[in-house]
């Protein structure tokens, strides 16, 4: 404890001495969360990266979330403390399948989730987040819809959307597929009373039992001002940091086994502190490739406006 007390205060005088900001994703450990300035899902880090006034910052999450926060700040330095913390779904769709799409479909758009590689978006005519897909898709001129790479999230918004053709891509997050309507329902024997809240990546037959879908941010609000107090929680288990800093009266109960992203879990106060010490692990892109996968971000950020 007395160490993790003198990392937090190196960290905290690192940031004032390089005029630094560290973002960190709901999903790291509870401790790299503790030495955020920021925390959030991708959509909230997004606009924070987009709006600091920051030198460096340092995002603790994984790989997609660097490349997104250095595409918007091509003049800051980001840094990551484990370069190899990576997202399976982000490379879930190829070049090859996207211009296929376009060639079979008139007037389509492609709509890419920013849990993406650089690459996936420069492909892409918007990104979109959990949190505002349905939206801005339902405002697009265009009749149909390539949604990569998840094709969980993808028919989340084709039934709320149900006046656009969503063409889905074979992409999943593994940790939020794996969870099952078994696992849930197993929770839900041991907890009657308990809402079922759940992420849209999982699985259409985990969100039909479910009592809330939304963004880890979503849930998280639906928590702090709900009247129940006890909740199974279908997302990734670092969500129960936030979860029960606004909420320390009620329960939280999580499939078994407990969904869990080794990647963000990569993140820890030992390599962020060495990361800010050394500026180590520096998100890199071409600029031709950044100015190619801005553009679809910052239609993201405009539409959400």
């Amino acid at each position: 404890m007395v160490i993790k007390v003198k990392m937090y205060a190196q960290i905290e005088k690192l940031k004032k001495q390089k005029n630094a900001v560290v973002l960190a994703h709901y999903y790291v450990p509870d401790e790299v969360q503790k030495a955020a300035d920021f925390i959030g899902d991708s959509f909230y880090l997004a606009r924070a990266a987009e709006n600091t006034d920051a030198d460096i910052i340092v995002f603790c999450g994984v790989s997609f979330m660097g490349e997104s926060a250095k595409i918007l700040n091509p003049e800051k330095k980001v840094l990551m403390p484990d370069m190899s913390a990576d997202c399976a779904m982000a490379h879930m769709a190829s070049a090859e399948t996207v211009k296929k799409m376009r060639e079979e479909y008139d007037d389509l758009a492609v709509v890419c989730y920013i849990n993406s590689t650089a690459e996936l978006k420069c492909m892409s005519d918007v990104c979109v987040t959990s949190s505002n897909a349905v939206n801005i898709v339902k405002n697009l001129p265009n009749k149909n819809i390539f949604f990569i790479p998840d094709r969980n999230l993808g028919a989340y918004v084709a039934r709320q959307v149900p006046e656009k053709n969503i063409i889905l891509n074979d992409g999943c997050c593994p940790i939020h597929a794996d969870i099952t309507p078994e696992q849930v329902l197993e929770q839900k024997t041991l907890h009657p009373t308990a809402l079922v809240l759940t992420h849209p990546e999982c699985a259409d037959e985990v969100l039909k039992i479910s009592n809330f879908v939304g963004s880890t941010a979503e849930i998280i609000s639906y928590v702090k001002n709900s009247g129940h107090d006890e909740f199974i929680i279908c997302t990734e288990t670092g969500v129960k940091f936030k979860l029960e800093e606004g909420s320390a009266n009620k329960k939280f109960y999580f499939p078994n086994p407990c969904p869990m992203c080794l990647d963000m879990k990569k993140n820890t106060l030992k390599n962020l502190l060495e990361c800010l010490e050394n500026e180590k692990n520096t998100v890199e892109i071409s600029e031709e490739v950044r100015k190619k996968a801005y553009a679809p971000l910052a239609r993201m950020l405009e539409a959400a406006k």
